[in-house]
Formats: C-alpha cells, structure tokens, sequence
C-alpha cells in the first residue's frame, strides 16, 4: 500500500469516506478487452475528476486490483507492466497512476472484500460509506458493491465511473445495484461528491 504526507494524518477523523478504484489498472489483456477499451477511457476521465475532488475532501484513495497472476509483484511494477501492455492500458495508467497517497490492494477474484486486507483496512480509516468506481460493472464492481452490501456499507457507484464492455450488461448490473441493494448510481455529472457525502451522512 501506497503513504504520502499528503495523505490526512487521522483519515478516521474525516468524513467516513473512501473511493475505490477498481480494476482501472489494466493490461487490458482478456476477453472483451476491445469492447471496453473506450467506455475504460471515458470512465478513467470521470475517475480522475471525482478522485481530484475526493482528495481536496480529504478521502482516501484506494486502488483494488487484479494482479494478473503476478503474485510476487510488488504494485508499482505491476503499474509498469500495465503502462506497457498497450495503447489503451497506457492510457488509463496516464489518466489513473495511483499517486504516494493512494492505497493500493492487490485482489485474486472478482470482488474486492474476497481474500483481501480491504475488509480490515477501511474500519482502521473509519470508513462507512463508499463510493465504486472501476470496471467491469457487471463484474468487479458488481461483487464488489455486493459484498459491501452486505456489511452495511452506504454506497455511491456513479454510472459515468464504470465501465462494461456491452451497455446493456453494464445498465442491467446497475439497476440490480439500485433497486436490490438501494446503492446511489446517480452519475457524477448529476451528482456531486459533496452532495452525496452531505446525504448520506444523514441516511
């Protein structure tokens, strides 16, 4: 996991917040990876917007990433690899490189709460409300907002901070977030982060 000084001293002190990144740290090297690659782009665009807005809100930052199967790779390698897997994961790794702030938490399947330090991280930053980003909606983020679901967490996934590799896939998964999970999926450009963060508080 990534420090920096400009991270807040006492993030259990702030607003109760994190944004999770998930998956945008890609050697874009699967199955539909042609077919995501520009709603990735788009997405990544919005991420970095709502990531700048986090950070001046004093929220911590949290990549959660596949490794691709490599297990003995520290992440800011892992970054490096991806910069060089090609034109569209370079993009997303210029639009998206995880800064000294950040945290950053390797996962070895679909959602981020699976096998992961995430689950103990976020009480140790006293975090009670999320917001998902990333993609694949229908997959990473899906069993990843699932999961947070199901440990009580208040939940914003803006539907211009994901991405799907068909729009029908991507529209079906966030509807199942709404109407059965009651997550926000208001987009960022609907929805502030201050607005959402004023209320949630009061949910």
């Amino acid at each position: 996991m990534g420090k920096g000084k400009d991270r807040p001293a006492d993030p259990s002190a702030g607003s109760g917040a994190a944004l999770l990144i998930i998956d945008m740290i890609s050697n874009m090297d699967f199955r539909h990876a042609d077919e995501i690659a520009a709603p990735a782009e788009a997405a990544a665009r919005r991420i970095k917007a709502l990531r700048a807005a986090a950070t001046r809100a004093g929220l911590p930052v949290i990549y959660v990433n596949d490794n691709f199967g490599h297990w003995g790779m520290e992440w800011p390698r892992l970054v490096e690899m991806c910069e060089a897997s090609g034109e569209t994961a370079a993009t997303l790794v210029r639009l998206l490189r995880p800064r000294k702030a950040d945290l950053f938490i390797i996962k070895p399947m679909h959602s981020g709460f699976y096998a992961t330090n995430l689950q103990a991280l976020l009480p140790r930053l006293g975090v009670s409300r999320l917001i998902l980003t990333g993609m694949a909606t229908e997959l990473c983020v899906l069993f990843t907002a699932a999961d947070a679901h199901m440990r009580d967490y208040s939940l914003w996934t803006p539907a211009d901070c994901v991405a799907s590799s068909t729009a029908d896939g991507g529209e079906f998964a966030l509807r199942l977030l709404r109407r059965h999970m009651g997550v926000e999926v208001r987009p960022t450009a609907e929805r502030g982060l201050e607005d959402w963060l004023e209320s949630s508080a009061s949910s």
